[in-house]
């Protein structure tokens, strides 16, 4: 789901990468010509998110970036095109607010995965929280209903910096694959349009699905790229638990 890198010069590479969901990473950009294949994701459509502990807003000096997860203590997960330039990262944690609530913490590591676009952040202080529950791969089926999560764009007649949601944002998409592309090749699950779908600023934002397992609610995507019209592609954590658990020990 890696957004328009357009965006993600305006609004850091995460937010560019958010603007070209249109299978370009969807990261949202201050002022950039979208590439094709953009990585800056939000959600258009949709309605707005009730309750989600483990969600986490990703600035880039300050400025909104991209979306995220705790998943540990000390640790967030995101996608590596959000994290791809120098700067520094902070993330709100546990507010529905981007603006106030939740605990604020800086990363002091960046660790991107050497071939997909995944990447993890360390953070300055434990934080505790509901931390996101990682899925494996049989969480998620073609053909399921599953939700995406973002702070995102909410329009796409003007620069996507510019309608960033204040609170975060969810919407149904049913599985098209599991074998999908993310922005770096990785593999994805692709998604369809149910009645939303990621746009700038969602990128590395969770896909949760309801494990036909055992009927939990598991994290189970990280926004890369959308179109920001009917399909979008989420890499598949399940695919890269050991990379993950190498750090984050999750």
């Amino acid at each position: 789901m890696r957004l328009p890198r357009a965006l993600s010069a305006a609004i850091s590479t995460g937010a560019a990468l958010l603007a070209a969901l249109a299978v370009t990473a969807i990261a949202p950009a201050a002022s950039a010509a979208p590439a094709p294949d953009d990585l800056s994701p939000a959600i258009i459509g949709g309605g707005t998110a009730s309750n989600a502990p483990w969600a986490a807003r990703l600035f880039a000096n300050g400025r909104e970036n991209c979306s995220a997860t705790i998943i540990a203590p000390t640790w967030i997960l995101t996608a590596q095109h959000c994290v791809a330039s120098s700067a520094t990262y902070t993330f709100r944690i546990g507010s529905l607010d981007q603006s106030s609530g939740g605990t604020v913490a800086t990363a002091t590591q960046i660790i991107q995965h050497p071939s997909v676009d995944l990447a993890l952040a360390k953070l300055d202080r434990s934080v505790t929280a509901t931390y996101s529950p990682l899925g494996t791969n049989a969480a998620v089926v073609n053909g399921q209903t599953v939700q995406l999560y973002g702070w995102g764009a909410t329009c796409t007649n003007q620069p996507e910096i510019n309608c960033q949601s204040r609170y975060l944002k969810v919407a149904d998409t049913r599985v098209s694959t599991v074998n999908g592309r993310d922005y770096r090749g990785g593999v994805a699950i692709s998604v369809r349009r149910v009645n939303g779908i990621a746009a700038g600023g969602d990128s590395g934002g969770p896909m949760f699905a309801t494990s036909p397992v055992d009927g939990k609610y598991y994290q189970v995507g990280v926004a890369s790229t959308s179109d920001r019209s009917s399909v979008s592609n989420y890499t598949a954590v399940g695919q890269y638990r050991s990379w993950i658990r190498q750090y984050a020990g999750v």
